[in-house]
């Protein structure tokens, strides 16, 4: 690549003072930097997306088999709920190392290696047993999402320009967005097709095939890119990185089913002393290949963008969860009834998406910021709504606010990750990205433990329809909140789109 990302953007604030040029390899294709994309430009970006699908549909695909196996398991409550930490936790660990991981060693590379093995993560899923056997290939496949997912991110950033990487990160969200509800329905739909006699293991070994195409066509589309005078990692920084975010996380997933008890608030501290000496660490690695470039945070640009993705995590941590156990508990709705309110509301996030795909940047942080305003609206209007239905609210009268809370939250993830990384040189964008995806997996992660304070607070974990509507009505509350925070943190965006994008 023969020119830096900002090149083209001077709205964006450059993260290099005297402006130098980044060290990175040229990428093989530069006509993915035309403005019609090639099919090379084309395949390497499919490439990409499915490789972010297959992650965030194995978040999600466990939850709806999750009974069928525990059944032909015989795995207990404590096993069954570690088949989806024992997934999370190694993805949050290392999701910064895999990151740089890539800016040093070449971020296809690395992706490929990822690839590989959460492919065979996934054989051995799909092969196993019994419990213990299966939370270990979870966490295989956790080490292998870690790898595969901050390379995403990054390649995006260093092989698109312009337009065509706003259309690109556009397409990223509408990624998600359809991950999220495929996820269950997939899982729901293998497991009850019991296809060959296998019960819930097609949803494992439907990765095989999957992950064997991106690492033939990753392998032949996808441009490599490096940072050309590659130092050693700096293995200390990755030790003290991956410490500080299992004992931060580790107590904030495992304290409400243990009611909270000391020791969960002793290695939160540990934690946040441990993540304070990471910092002094990286501190004093800075000019000698720290694992985090602290540069990043100088520019308001990326460190607002951060923190706007930590409260998107943390508002859908919070809402999701909730949500579920609102319509089937509060409305007694069915799994297949409250599942296709998440259809709706997924179906509102494509559109969004696409419209966010389709402005290709033109309205930087306006579009993001609309996408917030619309949301909070609609959380508003159903909250309303729920308030004076109570027990009568049915599916199709919560269509329209469901549908727009969707379409407003579709607005804002890809333009949020394309605005929040354009300022970062392409040697650091391995890093920024896994720091990026870190937050939204972090805020995930403080929302869920959040439901214990608005939530269960007030049902007590009954199942009472009464209590359940109650304490939804005071989530939506914190969540309307936290989308208006979100907005104003989206300030530091830029305001005013790229006029020379390609």
């Amino acid at each position: 690549m023969s020119s830096s990302a900002l090149d083209d953007e001077p709205q964006h604030t450059t993260l290099s003072p005297h402006h130098q040029e980044p060290h990175h390899q040229e990428p093989r294709h530069p006509e993915l930097h035309h403005p019609k994309m090639a099919l090379a430009a084309r395949i390497a970006l499919v490439v990409l997306l499915v490789a972010e699908l297959m992650d965030i549909l194995d978040q999600s695909v466990v939850l709806t088999a999750l009974p069928a196996i525990q059944e032909s398991t015989g795995a207990g409550p404590a096993a069954v709920q570690w088949l989806t930490t024992g997934y999370s936790l190694p993805v949050a660990v290392g999701l910064i190392t895999g990151g740089r991981l890539g800016d040093l060693y070449g971020r296809r590379r690395v992706l490929l290696i990822g690839t590989t093995v959460f492919t065979a993560a996934s054989l051995l899923c799909g092969l196993a047993t019994g419990p213990g056997v299966l939370i270990g290939a979870r966490m295989l496949q956790g080490v292998g999402v870690a790898l595969m997912i901050p390379q995403v991110l990054a390649s995006l950033h260093v092989t698109f320009e312009g337009r065509n990487r706003s259309k690109a990160f556009g397409l990223y969200g509408a990624v998600l967005s359809l991950a999220n509800v495929f996820g269950p329905v997939m899982g729901g739909l293998l497991t009850e097709a019991d296809l060959f006699g296998l019960s819930w293991r097609p949803i494992f070994l439907v990765n095989v095939p999957v992950g064997l195409a991106v690492l033939f066509l990753g392998r032949r589309f996808i441009p490599e890119s490096t940072v050309q005078k590659a130092d050693r990692l700096d293995l200390t920084g990755m030790l003290l990185s991956a410490l500080a975010v299992v004992l931060i996380l580790f107590p904030l997933t495992e304290g409400h089913t243990h009611h909270w008890p000391l020791w969960c608030f002793g290695l939160l501290a540990i934690g946040f002393l441990v993540l304070g000496v990471f910092l002094r660490h990286q501190q004093r690695k800075q000019g000698n290949a720290p694992l985090v470039p602290l540069l990043l945070f100088r520019v308001g640009q990326f460190s607002g963008g951060m923190a706007a993705q930590l409260l998107h995590g943390l508002l859908c941590g919070l809402f999701f969860m909730t949500w579920t156990l609102y319509l089937q508990r509060g409305l007694g709705m069915s799994p297949s009834r409250a599942a296709m309110a998440f259809v709706l509301l997924s179906l509102g996030e494509l559109a969004g998406a696409a419209i966010a795909a389709k402005s290709a940047g033109r309205f930087a942080r306006r579009l993001p910021q609309t996408g917030s305003l619309i949301a909070t609206a609609a959380m508003a209007a159903y909250g309303l709504q729920a308030h004076s239905c109570g027990a009568d609210l049915t599916l199709l009268a919560m269509a329209a606010p469901v549908v727009l809370i969707g379409f407003g939250l579709g607005m804002v993830s890809g333009p949020l990750a394309d605005m929040s990384l354009a300022p970062v040189r392409h040697e650091d964008a391995g890093a920024a990205s896994g720091l990026f995806n870190t937050a939204m997996h972090l805020g995930i992660a403080l929302g869920t433990a959040l439901t214990a304070l608005v939530f269960f607070a007030v049902t007590g974990g009954s199942s009472d329809a009464g209590l359940n509507r109650d304490a939804f009505l005071t989530v939506l509350w914190w969540v309307g909140g936290l989308l208006v925070l979100m907005w104003a943190l989206m300030f530091c965006l830029p305001k005013h789109a790229n006029s020379q994008a390609d």
